[in-house]
């Protein structure tokens, strides 16, 4: 079975959108297995990272960051389009305090705190 998993990161990030953007968001986020190997290039970007690939999901103002799973799919950010941190998470920059004000971390250090607090 196909399934779309969000790690903790992810899921505080979705709890933080109002309830009608969530379900737009994920109305707009459709896709299967075999779609990962075609990606609409107009809608989705690819990242490789530390040998990793992650892809970059365009819905409305919002930007989903996601990867392959056994299982399905992992979302590892949902990020407001036009901010510093969809900015910083995307151009692979540092984080730190004086870069948002809350982040103190390197982006991609959150994603792999985002794959061992599931694997807990």
């Amino acid at each position: 079975m196909f399934q779309i998993i969000f790690n903790e990161i992810s899921a505080a990030e979705m709890a933080a959108i109002p309830k009608l953007t969530q379900l737009d968001l994920l109305a707009e986020f459709h896709l299967l297995p075999s779609d990962l190997n075609k990606l609409d290039k107009a809608r989705f970007t690819t990242v490789k990272r530390d040998g990793k690939t992650y892809h970059r999901f365009r819905a409305t103002d919002y930007r989903i960051y996601f990867g392959k799973c056994p299982e399905g799919i992992v979302i590892h950010r949902v990020l407001h389009k036009n901010t510093i941190r969809d900015f910083l998470f995307r151009s692979k920059l540092p984080m730190n305090e004086d870069d948002t004000g809350t982040e103190t971390t390197v982006p991609w250090e959150l994603i792999q705190e985002g794959q061992r607090s599931r694997k807990s």
